[in-house]
């Protein structure tokens, strides 16, 4: 099999089929998914919020931009307040994220108590809230996304894993387990494994760092489904209802391999030590736990835009925890620099890794 196209996206998560989607109704678009389904990896397994208070200045401002999407692709989100909670010994943290942040909310402990009532007495000294905060249908996002770029003439190749690749002063060929793919520009969308695709392009990986986070749903009793998202400033666990059950995390970062991501049973036992201990809910009983990859740059700012070392490659990636929340307008900064219609800024481009 030989396909042709303008561009091809290497990646069919949140990352890829946004800019396919942004791409198709200018140029011919095939996205290449190496698994035997597009989202398999992080963006199949995020609980993503829509948060104006998580990550740097250049996370929250696209974050900000993407918020029209979210509204006008419909019912994608919904409210779900965040109460970031700090014990005694973390409130010199929350204080500096209230001077970062001043939108939040501030929060005596007795206050955070009465918006989430499991709360342990005593145990939160201060706190700040987002009131804004929600919740993220993930995959309606992502088949928002799909099935537009498909509607636009995109194709999707699954199983299409790129094993190797040669450009010819015009045109890549991109030798895939699905077949030959030509195509004038790649877009590198591939997630946890863009620094080894970069590699098989014959371009340098810019130290692109995949950290394993665990989530699980635990068995809770009279859980209110309006309680907040609740999160420790220090970043060690959070939890929030999820139908009857309590989903909940250790907010861990394991340094991993590209690879299908696992949980690991001692960082669910976390989780619920944590939890357990600044709260009432007494969690014992896990019913699911997963793990997925998110991926980060060493500044915690995404990649995009084109390669200075390699003609006719373009990067999407390094989003880490905050790719879904800003998808849509980094998805229109990248594909506004594959068409070559606007530049990316800075500290978003390769360049600072080169």
């Amino acid at each position: 099999m030989v396909i042709e196209a303008d561009v091809a996206v290497v990646g069919a998560g949140m990352a890829g089929v946004s800019v396919a989607y942004e791409l198709s109704g200018r140029r011919s678009v095939v996205v290449l998914e190496q698994e035997g389904q597009a989202a398999y990896h992080t963006t199949g397994r995020s609980a993503a919020m829509f948060l104006q208070s998580y990550g740097g200045p250049e996370v929250r401002e696209l974050t900000a931009a993407s918020r029209a999407v979210f509204d006008e692709a419909g019912p994608l989100l919904k409210p779900r307040a965040l109460v970031w909670v700090a014990p005694a010994d973390q409130v010199s943290e929350l204080s500096e994220m209230a001077d970062r942040l001043p939108g939040l909310q501030p929060l005596t402990g007795p206050e955070a108590e009465a918006q989430c009532p499991p709360l342990r007495a005593g145990w939160c000294a201060a706190a700040l809230m987002e009131q804004s905060a929600e919740e993220i249908d993930v995959l309606g996002l992502h088949q928002h996304y799909l099935g537009n770029a498909r509607r636009r003439g995109a194709r999707i190749v699954l199983g299409a894993r790129v094993e190797a690749a040669d450009h010819d002063g015009t045109r890549w060929h991109l030798f895939t387990e699905a077949g030959l793919v030509k195509a004038e520009v790649v877009v590198n969308a591939a997630g946890a494994w863009a620094d080894q695709v970069a590699s098989t392009l014959g371009a340098e990986p810019i130290g692109l760092k995949p950290l394993r986070r665990t989530a699980a749903v635990a068995r809770a009793s009279d859980v209110d489904p309006a309680w907040p998202l609740v999160a420790d400033v220090g970043e060690t666990f959070y939890f929030r209802p999820e139908g009857a059950n309590i989903l909940l995390s250790p907010a861990d970062e394991i340094p991993s391999e590209p690879g299908d991501a696992h949980p690991d049973e001692i960082d669910v036992a976390l989780a619920l030590e944590r939890v357990n201990e600044a709260t009432t809910l007494r969690l014992r009983s896990v019913v699911t736990a997963w793990a997925g990859l998110r991926t980060f740059t060493a500044d915690r700012n995404p990649v995009a835009g084109p390669d200075p070392a390699r003609e006719g490659l373009f990067w999407l990636a390094g989003q880490g925890g905050y790719g879904i929340q800003m998808a849509p307008a980094l998805a229109k900064l990248a594909a506004g620099a594959v068409l070559g219609e606007s530049t990316v800024p800075g500290a978003l481009s390769v360049q600072r890794w080169r």
